[in-house]
């Protein structure tokens, strides 16, 4: 738990304008990301984290520790923030709270962001990424995939290409809110974090000439059979929070063994607060047991 806690309320007081302000669709691109970098700055990480900046599949990226890894094994990290902003250190304090939790290292690739590089290049960064743990000695079973928003339908999306392009599977899914379909427009204006106007131009900006019915780009419409096992967040509040009971149907209608937690009182992906607010905390320690108890788990199969 945090050292102190917000309460709720003035947690979300707080954060309101923070997110309608940096998180505007009227507002360039290069903007939003430069704000939201700024913001980082005030970000709280658990003590012992050590971040390394290193190249990861072509793309900068950051591996971050707290402590000695515990076992074999790491957490590959795609942050959120519609495919056009966000960063590895917008996320760095959720990624070090993933570590300080798991005992693993955790990678977060800064993958090419929209509209200056539309699907599928996320994808494609997200694929290295992966490929490239996997050339220095890891095996697939071995990677624990975990994601944000966008980041969590990015998760989603690089598991089929896994699946369909190379025959294998990371441990686990652990996706906070994913947006696993842009192609759905939120029946409300907004929440706390999220405009309907915003999400719109992030889909847009994504998807650019590509099809919206391919499954890369929103993979709730693809196949989802042979995923390993996946768990699901969302805050009830959430505009997602309908897309996610949707996704964790089609899960369990595909025989993925999955989980669904939704939480009650918080925000679109609360776990960037997790030094800040304790239920924040709570339910991104629920996502690293799950990763750590998948890992794990595959290596137990692999050996049997």
């Amino acid at each position: 738990m945090p050292a102190f806690s917000l309460p709720l309320p003035i947690a979300r007081a707080l954060l309101n304008p923070v997110f309608r302000i940096s998180m505007h669709h009227a507002l360039p691109w290069q903007v939003q990301r430069a704000l939201l970098d700024a913001g980082s700055v005030l970000q709280v990480l658990p003590a012992g984290t050590r971040v390394e900046r290193i190249r990861l599949g072509g793309r900068p990226a950051e591996r971050i520790t707290a402590g000695s890894p515990a076992s074999v094994g790491a957490v590959l990290y795609l942050h959120g923030g519609g495919y056009a902003v966000g960063s590895p250190a917008t996320h760095r304090s959720l990624a070090a709270h993933l570590a300080a939790e798991t005992g693993l290292p955790v990678y977060v690739p800064d993958y090419r962001l929209a509209p200056e590089h539309p699907y599928p290049a996320a994808l494609d960064d997200a694929e290295a990424a992966f490929q490239e743990l996997v050339s220095t000695g890891l095996r697939p079973e071995d990677i624990a995939v975990s994601g944000d928003s966008a980041g969590g339908g990015l998760s989603l999306a690089l598991a089929l290409r896994l699946r369909d392009e190379h025959g294998t599977a990371p441990a686990a899914l652990g996706l906070i809110a994913p947006w696993a379909d842009p192609n759905q427009s939120p029946d409300r204006s907004r929440d706390l974090v999220i405009s309907k106007p915003w999400s719109r131009a992030c889909a847009a900006a994504y998807l650019g000439d590509g099809d919206g019915l391919d499954p890369g780009y929103a993979p709730l419409l693809g196949d989802l059979r042979g995923l390993p096992p996946t768990y699901v967040q969302v805050d009830e509040g959430e505009l997602l929070h309908d897309q996610c009971v949707r996704l964790a149907a089609a899960l369990r209608a595909a025989d993925v063994p999955t989980q669904f937690s939704v939480t009650r009182g918080l925000w679109h992906v609360a776990q960037l607060q997790a030094s800040l607010v304790a239920p924040a905390a709570a339910a991104t320690r629920e996502l690293a047991a799950f990763l750590g108890e998948s890992l794990r788990a595959a290596r137990t199969r692999s050996i049997g």
